[in-house]
């Protein structure tokens, strides 16, 4: 088997991602890099999908200027980019993107299989295809504006002026919108400046689910989150001192949850808003990844296992590559 070569587990929300990719990590000796945008924050457990560290095996390290990041290990794999940033702090795509590489690295050199899993898909773009986008800072006097607009003003106005992105974003999250609008207005809709892509290769895998199947798994995940205490842990995010604002800015689950507390919502519109939310979520993630035609959309385990086989022995591209 060829050393260097990266596998990336994508695909929407509650469609088995993690699970793969462990069982995965297990068979072909990998570890795994978290490519979610929300588990990269501590205290942001549940909402997020993040797996349980074995309390026995956790432990951190050094690299470069990335000092004490923790690595969770679970279930004997370690895992990378979860728990490295506060969430009272602004995290980027470049600072995930530094990290990730790190981990990547590492991986390599112990002469494992790096698993890049996760359904945010520009934090994957960012890392596989090298996109550099250039840091935009805080313009308040133009937030100041745009939060005196409705959600639908915002998400109009990002429409006209970047519909790539307007099919995407969280239509009604009005922080992400304005700060959407705010990169737009200062470098223009396509916010890259350069490339540096891998120089090996990357097999790219997606989780298919039926319409149906992924709206049932959806549901049951999130009832599982509500027994575990989603609600109780964005009441410990707000006692930490995180506004409700900023708590609504970290997603669907945390801003309806926000909501609920702040009684604007009942129990019942709660889980009904986070289920309709959830699924036009899963939608817009599939339009992401279905514009990537590397990406090789698979319905079992079986049909992956036999596909990474042929990637680690193939000496081709993975776009040669049949299952």
């Amino acid at each position: 088997m060829m050393n260097k070569k990266i596998i990336v587990i994508l695909g929407p929300t509650a469609s088995g991602k993690s699970e793969l990719a462990i069982k995965l990590a297990k068979k072909f000796n990998g570890e795994i890099i978290s490519a979610d945008s929300r588990q990269v924050y501590k205290g942001m457990d549940i909402g997020t999908g993040k797996v349980t560290p074995d309390t026995k095996n956790s432990s951190n390290f050094s690299t470069g200027q990335v000092k004490k990041k923790y690595i969770f290990i679970h279930q004997g794999i370690p895992h990378y980019c979860i728990d490295v940033a506060s969430p009272k702090r602004r995290f980027t795509v470049v600072q995930y993107r530094n990290l990730a590489l790190k981990a990547i690295n590492r991986i390599l050199n112990k002469g494992k299989i790096p698993i890049l899993c996760g359904g945010t898909g520009f934090y994957i773009q960012a890392v596989v295809d090298g996109v550099i986008i250039p840091e935009v800072p805080p313009d308040w006097k133009l937030r100041k504006k745009l939060e005196k607009k409705t959600v639908e003003e915002l998400f109009n106005q990002l429409k006209k002026l970047d519909p790539q992105r307007a099919k995407t974003i969280e239509q009604k999250n009005k922080r992400r919108l304005i700060r959407a609008l705010e990169i737009v207005k200062k470098i223009g809709p396509v916010p890259i400046s350069r490339k540096r892509p891998f120089s090996y290769p990357v097999l790219m895998i997606g989780i298919k689910r039926e319409k149906e199947e992924l709206k049932k798994l959806i549901k049951r995940r999130f009832l599982k989150w509500l027994k575990q205490g989603l609600i109780t842990e964005v009441k410990n995010l707000k006692k930490s001192g995180l506004s409700w604002e900023k708590i609504e800015d970290f997603g669907i689950h945390y801003r309806i949850v926000a909501q609920y507390l702040q009684k604007k919502i009942n129990y019942q519109e709660m889980i009904e808003n986070s289920l309709k939310e959830l699924q036009n979520y899963a939608k817009r993630q599939m339009v992401w990844f279905k514009r990537d035609k590397r990406i090789h959309w698979i319905k079992n385990q079986k049909e992956v296992e036999k596909l990474i086989r042929s990637f680690l022995e193939n000496k081709n591209s993975p776009s040669s590559l049949e299952i």
